[in-house]
């Protein structure tokens, strides 16, 4: 019942966060972080100890998956040469620098301060995809951030593997080799683990017409994902986030609208409740563990604000040489877009559980040397890149000039409205030419489209319509649905807009009642 009654106050905590966090225009989880501190910080609250368990297998898996889902594919394809160098380069160059100042600085083992580098060398998905929301950035600058965010955080976590199995050894000898071996064993082995499940996935869902059981099973996938590739003994991280990305892609022609609109819905609500509880759970955790520090760990404020200067200046130094791959720095280096890179590669909730996992024992049964300190910098970091970074990001975009201006989206959204209404317009001409449909219900279409294109509509057709008219409106829905995937697949609208339009066609369908 204590558990319970502290994730129900979280929850009560998170909603007035997320309000007033809206109109102030701040993003919800530097608040969120913020107000657990508080909150731990207030004399007789009780320490709070969360499983790593807990948070690796219940909250984790459906956020990446539903981060992963959100990438935009399309975008990837182009930006896959530097998201590939920061999830892999970045990685290892983050890991070595924080090992190696963690050890000269920090007075950690050798071992335990590259474990420390490993749990922070990667960006988290969850944070930068709760703060990625609020911007307005160029597709290919926020696929970059997003796409990194998701592949690094499976890298780091194969390399907190290994590092954790030298730090445990007690002087054992570590082949290299072999540490190779199993970075491609757990990184490949996730991937098709979850390519192979979303394949299973995807076919079962084409076959799934029942709202409340398609539900369930998009529920259920991340945590099939996360389960059967660890029982494998590979990255559940990996999977999950392979299974997100190709079933994302497909989302649309594997479930109608109605059933597109209730997962929107259901997912909101969960992705809400664990972002709110994970967030605060990261600033409750801070004291507890600093009360569990030894003596002469004193300076730890200051050792991890270094920590982060340091992982910021190396992401700096990789991120520069890779702008010229991302537009809009037109081929050049751009110092605007390796600053925005840079302030939104926050770090968040996938460092905390990996931290929270290190074991308490080396393989001789004695104590982890160095493992409260471990925890203590790797939450400090995080509270520092979420609180500082994810406060100012939004002056660091808006000062850098990338920003897309409010103009600019509603023009482009304009412009595919009236693209996708002109195609259901052509489409009624060329039913009206065959004469398979009545006149009356091609009548009200055509007035309806062309209302539309002339900014006119009132939008109260649909529901009065007869069966005649809800056949064409729905053949017309599925001719602009076509339309709005050929912009997409033609780089004339952004993933943003796509998804916005898709939402406002699932709506219309699904007004239209029946199956």
């Amino acid at each position: 019942m204590h558990a319970v009654g502290i994730v129900l106050l979280l929850v009560v905590l998170a909603t007035a966060v997320a309000t007033f966090a809206g109109r102030l225009r701040v993003p919800a989880p530097s608040l969120l972080v913020l107000v657990g501190l508080g909150v731990a910080l207030i004399p007789g609250v009780p320490a709070l100890h969360v499983p790593p368990e807990t948070i690796a297998l219940v909250v984790l898996p459906p956020l990446l998956y539903v981060s992963a889902e959100e990438l935009s594919l399309r975008d990837l394809r182009m930006v896959w040469r530097p998201v590939t160098i920061l999830a892999f380069g970045l990685v290892f160059a983050s890991a070595a620098a924080v090992g190696f100042v963690a050890a000269a600085v920090t007075g950690l083992p050798p071992a335990m301060a590259f474990v420390l580098g490993a749990v922070l060398s990667s960006t988290d998905p969850v944070a930068v995809t709760a703060l990625g929301r609020r911007l307005a950035l160029p597709g290919r600058v926020q696929v970059l951030v997003q796409a990194e965010s998701l592949f690094n955080d499976a890298t780091s976590l194969v390399l907190f593997k290994v590092a954790i199995g030298i730090a445990v050894a007690t002087g054992a000898a570590v082949s290299l080799p072999h540490a190779a071996g199993e970075l491609v064993l757990l990184g490949g082995g996730g991937s098709v683990v979850g390519a192979v499940l979303a394949g299973l996935v995807g076919l079962i869902r084409r076959r799934v017409t029942d709202p409340v059981l398609e539900t369930v099973i998009a529920l259920v996938t991340p945590y099939a994902a996360y389960v059967l590739a660890e029982s494998a003994h590979t990255s559940g991280v990996t999977s999950v986030v392979v299974a997100g990305v190709l079933l994302g892609r497909s989302s649309h022609r594997l479930t109608d609208a109605h059933i597109r609109l209730q997962l929107h819905a259901v997912y909101a609500v969960v992705v809400f409740l664990l972002e709110s509880v994970i967030f605060s759970i990261v600033g409750l955790e801070l004291p507890t563990l600093v009360r569990g520090l030894p003596h002469g760990t004193g300076w730890w404020p200051l050792q991890a604000i270094a920590l982060a200067v340091v992982l910021i200046a190396v992401r700096v130094v990789w991120t520069l040489p890779l702008t010229r791959a991302v537009k809009p720095s037109r081929g050049r280096l751009s110092w605007r877009v390796a600053g925005v890179v840079t302030w939104a590669g926050t770090r968040g909730v996938m460092p905390l559980a990996a931290a929270l996992s290190i074991p308490l024992t080396a393989n001789g049964g004695a104590p982890l040397a160095g493992r409260p300190l471990v925890l203590v910098l790797t939450t400090s970091v995080v509270i520092f890149t979420l609180v500082v970074q994810g406060l100012t990001l939004a002056g660091v975009v808006n000062r850098s000039g990338l920003a897309l201006e409010p103009e600019h989206t509603a023009r482009e959204e304009t412009d595919a409205r009236d693209s996708l209404n002109r195609a259901g317009l052509d489409h009624v001409e060329h039913l009206a030419a065959l004469e398979v449909m009545p006149e009356t219900a091609l009548d009200r279409a055509r007035r309806g489209l062309s209302a539309r294109l002339d900014r006119s509509a009132d939008g109260s057709e649909g529901g009065t319509a007869d069966t005649a008219y809800r056949q064409l409106r729905r053949e017309v829905i599925a001719v602009q649905n076509t339309e709005l995937h050929r912009l997409y697949e033609e780089h004339l609208i952004s993933d943003t807009t796509r998804r916005r339009l898709q939402h406002d066609l699932d709506r219309e369908e699904a007004a239209l009642g029946g199956p």
